[in-house]
């Protein structure tokens, strides 16, 4: 039962990071204004990574057009990661 959580857990936290290089991706494009988010690369990352930003948009509105919602993105999913990790360290020493 254990080996199949581990396996889980592993594989969200496996997700989580490449999640979390998309999202810096996203954010760090998002500097340049010049870029089409209609054209098909820019489209995909927009799509991916969109609906997790729009939840913190909801919440913590851009405050002078700064957008500060993708730092608490970047947080909670930091914490979620962090959590995988000492998940998956509790499962390896058996506790």
């Amino acid at each position: 039962m254990s080996a199949s959580i581990e396996i889980l857990a592993g594989t969200l936290k496996t997700f989580v990071n490449i999640y979390l290089i998309l999202m810096f991706i996203r954010i760090l494009l998002s500097w340049f204004p010049n870029i089409n988010w209609y054209d098909p690369p820019f489209s995909v990352l927009s799509q991916l990574t969109d609906p997790y930003l729009n939840i913190f948009r909801s919440i913590i509105p851009p405050l002078g057009g700064i957008d500060f919602s993708p730092i608490i993105a970047i947080f909670a999913l930091q914490f979620v990661a962090q959590s995988l990790t000492g998940l998956l360290g509790g499962l390896a020493t058996g506790y």
